[in-house]
């Protein structure tokens, strides 16, 4: 029996979420916008109500929420400001690892200070030579006595410049290549971390993105994740739990797009009567919400398989492109139902157009996920 009603639990949830995007986020998200300085204020009440740590394990003190809590709260605060919304995503993509693969010796002592107090951590993988080819890591960890030392440089790291922990890719075998990558964890305190400049985005303003450079860093062999060699298998098993809300952040910003778009429609009057009458604008009122009703959907599924403890690479990956170019899709549409009014700053529907876009390039282009889909649905080909 397929059930799709959410529990008491799940619906208070997604009120409160809701609740917090429009009181909280949505009124600042301009101001944030302009990127200017991070929306600190937010991010302490994110945490007073528990979001920002809302899926490390309550053994940790944290919410302790599953997969599915997680897509349904992600939808309402990238409706809220997809900005702000990255900022707390990233810092569940950062301790993901952690939850994955730590021993209970550092998820104690890695987990739990993250639930205690508001402080952010960063997914360090990418490079300027690996972005989707995430094989193609440069930064190199070389273990002498009971310590690597870690020499090489990172960039697009949201939360960098605001973080206090880092979960950082090496390379320990660099002959091996991918094979050969490890995963440490390095607090920023750790002497030889360097933080570049903040980068100017299009999209995400109210997010804090910079370059990495670590030079002759000295971390503890303890704060190796897992064992040598796996950190390519971490990477890639986190973004299989993290990518179902990226697409959930798409319905977020495709939902907040066509709200808008239908609001302005029945006010706006041409030829003597409110544009939504017309079959044009209505009838792409009508694709966006079913696409957009579409897109949730797949990323309830992906969520569900991972609760069920089943795989789901394809799924999530299926998730994470069509929600996300769904977003960008609406957005379009949606801007082009304004007119000019939409190209306006004065007007939110260019902030979220903009917006919309990045969902489809970060935790992996939507290239690479039709990449990930067609592996999957294909099969092995016989030479």
């Amino acid at each position: 029996m397929i059930d799709f009603s959410l529990t008491e639990e799940q619906k208070a949830l997604q009120e409160m979420a809701r609740e917090f995007a429009e009181k909280e986020m949505k009124p600042k998200a301009a101001k944030y916008d302009k990127g200017e300085e991070f929306p600190e204020d937010v991010m302490k009440k994110a945490f007073e109500v528990g979001f920002i740590t809302s899926g490390v394990p309550l053994k940790y003190g944290g919410g302790g929420l599953n997969h599915l809590d997680m897509v349904i709260i992600t939808e309402e605060l990238a409706y809220g400001c997809a900005g702000m919304y990255t900022s707390i995503m990233a810092n569940s993509l950062a301790l993901t690892p952690i939850i994955l693969f730590g021993t209970e010796e550092q998820k104690k002592k890695f987990l739990t200070p993250f639930s205690e107090k508001l402080a952010f951590s960063s997914f360090c993988l990418t490079e300027r030579e690996a972005g989707s080819d995430a094989g193609s890591v440069k930064t190199k960890a070389k273990k002498i006595g009971n310590e690597y030392i870690i020499n090489g440089s990172k960039c697009f790291i949201t939360n960098g410049g605001v973080a206090s922990l880092y979960v950082v890719f090496a390379l320990t075998a660099p002959e091996k290549g991918a094979r050969g990558m490890s995963t440490f964890i390095i607090p920023r305190e750790t002497p030889g971390i360097t933080i570049g400049k903040e980068e100017d985005k299009m999209g995400h303003r109210a997010s804090n993105t910079v370059e990495l450079f670590f030079e002759d860093v000295k971390v503890p062999a303890e704060n190796l994740l897992a064992k040598e060699g796996m950190g390519f298998i971490i990477a890639m098993k986190t973004l299989d739990h993290t990518r179902a809300p990226i697409g959930a952040a798409g319905v977020g910003v495709a939902r907040a797009a066509l709200e808008y778009a239908i609001e302005y429609s029945k006010t706006r009057v041409q030829f003597g009567k409110p544009i939504a009458l017309f079959q044009n604008t209505s009838f792409k009122i009508a694709q966006m919400a079913t696409e957009i009703n579409a897109a949730r959907h797949l990323v309830w599924h992906a969520a569900w398989l991972m609760d069920q403890g089943k795989r789901c690479s394809k799924e999530s990956a299926m998730a994470k492109m069509y929600g996300s170019d769904l977003a960008m899709k609406v957005t379009t549409e949606a801007l082009q139902i304004l007119g000019g009014y939409g190209y306006m700053k004065d007007y939110p529907m260019e902030k979220l157009m903009r917006d919309a876009k990045l969902l489809q390039i970060y935790e992996g282009t939507n290239e690479i996920q039709r990449l990930i889909i067609s592996n999957e649905v294909i099969g092995p080909i016989k030479k």
